[in-house]
């Protein structure tokens, strides 16, 4: 049976299901809240946070990344790691705090996680893949579970590897339609996705199917609907276009039409609300974050007008949210 939780509202009510994705040092509390409030997606995921960490000394210091607001629901904990049984406890953490849904990195090609044997490795390891999702699944209770990953790790193995994943039910398969060796320089094999939503409905049981979402190099809201029409897709992720752009979900704005002015004043707001959430006085705080964290989307929001390159070369020297409203102001 598969579980589905707030995705079957989604399944019923939106075509297609617009996601914001996961991305470390990214999508943070502060700027999840910032994009609920500017231009609110159907579904957000929290950066992803390691289970081998949840389960040992270090879980205070990882919960500042499991926090979220009730302006983000639905919101979805995404987890990795290797070790089923500590994916089965933090499923139960995941539950006990009120998220919405799970899900699995089976996807990430940084090398500490795959030197682990997590993220994309696990491609390479379906059988651990599977236990994985069964010990989430056993541990998340009435959440619905769901998984990240891309089209294989060296070559393209779509229908091998979405197969072995589909057998497990899982709510949601989201797919980054590259490969692991590819990362995000290739082309986004669009057609392979595609395969993934028919192998989709051959696994599919009369009332209840995997949801497919397709994710890589979205550039605006017209797309991404174009991608799923196109592609037979339950929805579609936004990954690297939300960097320094609130806006993107909101069907009433386009970045080009949003004011130089409009743009700083949302940069201050960021800027106030990650250091309140993230930057207290001592770096000891297990809410500490580096400031240099929230200059990745500086770049976004000073862009477009004259002097916009010397203000932003300033704004990466900046210690301090004062020094950036000094800087632009």
């Amino acid at each position: 049976m598969i579980k589905k939780g707030f995705w079957k509202k989604l399944e019923d009510r939106k075509r297609p299901i617009l996601a914001a994705a996961p991305m470390a040092n990214v999508t943070d509390a502060a700027f999840r809240r910032m994009v609920a409030h500017y231009g609110k997606p159907d579904v957000f995921f929290t950066e992803f946070v390691s289970c081998e960490g949840l389960c040992s000394r270090g879980k205070t210091n990882l919960m500042r990344d499991l926090m979220f607001h009730k302006k983000e629901r639905p919101v979805v904990a995404q987890l990795w790691g290797v070790t089923p049984k500590y994916f089965y406890e933090c499923a139960k953490l995941v539950a006990k705090l009120g998220f919405d849904g799970i899900d699995i990195n089976m996807g990430c090609p940084d090398k500490s996680v795959e030197k682990m044997g997590a993220g994309a490795q696990l491609m390479l390891n379906p059988r651990l893949a599977k236990k994985i999702i069964e010990e989430t699944k056993r541990g998340a209770g009435r959440l619905p579970v769901s998984v990240k990953t891309r089209i294989g790790y060296d070559t393209i193995i779509t229908k091998r590897w979405i197969s072995h994943l589909l057998k497990a039910r899982p709510a949601v398969i989201t797919i980054h339609g590259r490969t692991r060796k590819e990362m995000m320089y290739a082309p986004v094999h669009w057609d392979e996705i595609a395969k993934a939503a028919v192998l989709a409905k051959k696994y599919a049981t009369r009332t209840n199917r995997t949801l497919i979402i397709g994710n890589g190099d979205i550039k605006d809201i017209a797309e991404a609907k174009e991608k799923a029409r196109t592609y037979g897709l339950d929805g579609v992720m936004v990954g690297r276009a939300l960097i320094g752009n609130p806006w993107f979900f909101n069907a009433k704005k386009t970045t080009s039409g949003i004011s130089h002015e409009e743009k700083i004043k949302v940069l201050l707001e960021h800027t106030a609300l990650f250091v309140a959430l993230f930057h207290p006085d001592s770096a000891k705080d297990p809410s500490w974050k580096h400031f240099d964290t929230i200059k990745k989307h500086y770049k976004a929001y000073v862009s477009g007008f004259p002097g916009a390159s010397k203000m932003r070369a300033r704004l990466m020297e900046a210690k301090s949210a004062k020094e950036v409203a000094h800087i632009v102001c």
